[in-house]
């Protein structure tokens, strides 16, 4: 069922078209949440909760545009609020399972030890680089690299002026590439 008809569906009262959408969009909802928050758990919080909100708000979405980008806003936006409300840094430490999971989407399938070593520190600085930055400046980083966004997309979707969001991710891009060359 396409996306477009399971909105219709929600619309009109039949909320088991949710399904559709949840089995389709939860994975990435999580990504995105995850890497905003670096908390397993709170990111599928944040997803869960997008959906309900999704479901609630269907009648504000406009059916002629596509679902993702309202969506993933939701996501990102919920997962912003709540890393300003916990103000708190997380170390990979704390995160080595969910860390090592992360990590194995990003390895290669069968690289050799030693670039396997050199890409492990390599992911665990850029980890550590992305979780230092403002939560506003992950969010800009997550929408762009991760989920494939444009700076004017993110513009519309984070309610911010387009000078705002190239700023943020210009200033991001610049602490990931001074905190990368100082771990060197």
């Amino acid at each position: 069922m396409e996306d477009r008809t399971a909105i219709s569906r929600i619309k009109q009262g039949h909320l088991d078209s949710l399904e559709i959408l949840v089995n389709r969009y939860q994975a990435q909802a999580v990504h995105a949440a995850y890497l905003i928050l670096y908390d397993r758990a709170l990111a599928e919080d944040i997803a869960q909760s997008a959906f309900v909100k999704a479901a609630e708000r269907i009648h504000q979405f406009d059916e002629e545009r596509p679902f993702p980008p309202w969506f993933f806003r939701i996501v990102v936006n919920d997962a912003l609020k709540l890393a300003k409300r916990l103000k708190r840094s997380i170390s990979l430490d704390d995160l080595d399972e969910d860390a090592s999971a992360l990590a194995a989407l990003l390895a290669d399938p069968a690289p050799q030890p030693e670039q396997w070593l050199e890409e492990k520190q390599v992911r665990e600085h850029i980890l550590d680089a992305i979780q230092s930055l403002p939560p506003e400046q992950r969010a800009v980083v997550v929408m762009r690299y991760f989920l494939d966004l444009s700076e004017a997309d993110m513009s519309e979707r984070m309610d911010r002026p387009l000078s705002t969001i190239k700023w943020w991710l210009r200033d991001a891009r610049q602490r990931l590439r001074d905190l990368m060359d100082t771990t060197r």
